[in-house]
């Protein structure tokens, strides 16, 4: 979806969102409240700019609009592949930009994600999936690495991942996946902004994602590790 129609359906009260290089940012009218947005569009690569300039966005939020909820509009290919940003250390800046997002949360700052378009590696990892709750359109591509690259890098046939993907959400790519996986707290496939009212209504700042994974059948032992790590911590 173009992200002034997605911007229209979320926000038909009102929003001054405006776009810079692929970098979205304003904000909009939910449920007679105003949110910060921020975001990106076109299959932004991130680069140090962008994540810069979406960290930014965050600080300023927390600084001048205490407790405003923030919505990140998710659209990226990742990380920018060239040797100038991994020179600067990109790896640092989306780091940074993460750690705006957790700040914000600290903050008591509501934070929901939409995956509109395309969300991939550690474009969404620090953005969308820092979110208290994060959400998709039924249209949206997701996936932390293609099957393809997965094969050269696990030394995993392509054959045997593609089988594997069929059973296991973990090797698949999809929204669908991700749902089931907890990454994705639900997909919305009408009525844009109620969604996004409700979204932001139960926006919960404690992880569940581990355990809405355990529970929908996508990933059987990620909460059951974790939880065992806090037990024996707490024990002593």
């Amino acid at each position: 979806m173009e992200w002034k129609n997605l911007a229209a359906a979320l926000f038909p009260d009102g929003h001054n969102i405006v776009e810079q290089d692929q970098f979205l940012s304003g904000s909009g009218q939910v449920d007679g409240e105003t949110v910060a947005v921020i975001g990106t569009t076109g299959h932004a690569a991130i680069g140090v700019e962008i994540a810069l300039l979406q960290a930014q966005a965050v600080l300023a939020t927390v600084r001048e609009h205490p407790q405003r909820a923030i919505v990140i509009l998710v659209d990226t290919q990742g990380q920018r592949l060239r040797h100038r940003d991994e020179m600067l250390g990109i790896n640092s800046y989306m780091a940074h930009l993460a750690k705006c997002l957790d700040l914000a949360r600290r903050q008591r700052h509501k934070i929901v994600g939409l995956v509109y378009d395309q969300a991939l590696s550690g474009g969404f990892i620090t953005s969308g999936l820092m979110a208290d709750s994060c959400y998709a359109l039924p249209e949206a591509t997701i996936r932390v690495m293609g099957l393809p690259a997965m094969a050269r890098i696990t030394k995993v046939s392509e054959e045997r991942l593609t089988e594997l993907a069929k059973s296991n959400p973990v090797f698949a790519p999809g929204a669908i996946n991700y749902l089931h996986m907890g990454g994705i707290e639900e997909i919305w496939h009408d009525d844009l902004a109620q969604r996004l009212i409700q979204a932001l209504r139960s926006a919960d700042s404690q992880d569940n994602r581990s355990a809405a994974g355990l529970k929908r059948g996508g990933r059987t032992m990620a909460f059951k590790v974790a939880q065992a790590v806090i037990d024996d911590a707490s024990a002593s």
